[in-house]
């Protein structure tokens, strides 16, 4: 007979879910032991590879699979997923004889796996197996086995794929890191294969492609008066005006903070003030070329909501405020 269930009031879940973990990291630990020659020179099949990896397994094994191509193919390895079972109904044209395939199979004995290798060596493709078992079909036949047997499954039963997929994925992370790093992989790199996501904005915006220009710039003249800058600033909505001389070069800057500070100084005069005299003036800016990010930056490190933009010979050419920058989720 079965064991009855434990009462859900009754059952210790954190003890269960620490053993999981306990298990996996043994697991990992396994792995970790046995990378050697056999992981360099499966690093070096795929990083001299022609084509790209194509990732194949089938259950557990291609879910995981299927995450090893995603990362690879975000890290500088050209990668995909085929699905065993469709490459032996038409899928195989995917698969050049300039690829490398990558075949996943705790058992190494995956039929649909077994099916396609002679195919496979025909072509000339070169196969990196990863199986639990070095005495395996799979294994014997791949140019290279990685080995990713664990010492037991996390699952009670010891049936449920649960710290040997852990192992296969995290060596699978290990080939994808090992490759990024040979090939000197770096975080702009990283960007343009993930222009939606968020580091992606961080490191490809650029000031150029958020900030306000030509016209949209607030921006007067050193003899302007106190009233004229405050209408400049309404119609503008930065809460900020350059002052410039005649070629557009700063020479200083009045914000929203600025206003407060001067109406409570009762002598002033909004008509009869110029704005010289109560403009800040030496004003944080930045450069036309610099990143988005860097904008973000510089207002949290100063503690200001907007910025002006120059060019190399000191002329204004945009301005930004934080409400543009979090429109475009850099921050």
């Amino acid at each position: 007979m079965a064991p009855e269930p434990a009462s859900p009031d009754m059952f210790d879940f954190a003890a269960s879910g620490r053993r999981v973990l306990e298990v996996e990291t043994r697991g990992l630990e396994a792995i970790a032991a046995r990378i050697d020659g056999a992981f360099s020179a499966a690093c070096r099949l795929l990083l001299g590879g022609r084509g790209r990896v194509v990732c194949t397994g089938m259950g557990k094994s291609g879910h995981i699979a299927r995450k090893i191509a995603a990362t690879f193919a975000s890290t500088g390895t050209p990668a995909f997923y085929v699905h065993p079972g469709e490459a032996g109904h038409g899928d195989l044209g995917m698969i050049t004889d300039a690829d490398v395939v990558l075949a996943l199979s705790y058992s190494g004995e995956t039929d649909e796996l077994l099916m396609l290798l002679p195919v496979l060596k025909r072509q000339g493709n070169q196969v990196i197996a990863m199986t639990g078992r070095a005495d395996s079909t799979l294994a014997s036949t791949a140019d290279i086995h990685l080995d990713v047997s664990v010492p037991a499954e996390a699952c009670p039963l010891d049936l449920a794929p649960t710290a040997s997929t852990t192992a296969a994925l995290a060596l699978g992370d290990a080939l994808a890191v090992a490759l990024l790093e040979a090939r000197g992989f770096t975080a702009d790199d990283f960007a343009r294969s993930h222009p939606a996501g968020t580091l992606g904005r961080r490191l490809l915006l650029h000031i150029t492609d958020v900030m306000h220009s030509g016209e949209g710039v607030p921006r007067v003249r050193a003899e302007a008066s106190l009233s004229e800058a405050l209408l400049e600033m309404s119609r503008k909505h930065l809460g900020i005006t350059a002052v410039v001389d005649d070629d557009d070069r700063l020479l200083g800057l009045y914000t929203d903070g600025d206003l407060r500070r001067t109406l409570d100084d009762a002598a002033i005069d909004l008509r009869a003030t110029r704005i010289a005299e109560v403009m800040t003036r030496t004003p944080k800016s930045i450069g036309s070329d610099a990143l988005a990010v860097e904008a973000a930056q510089m207002m949290e490190a100063h503690k200001i909501n907007a910025l002006l933009v120059v060019d190399d010979d000191g002329r204004v050419v945009g301005a930004l405020n934080i409400h543009d920058l979090l429109r475009a989720r850099v921050v």
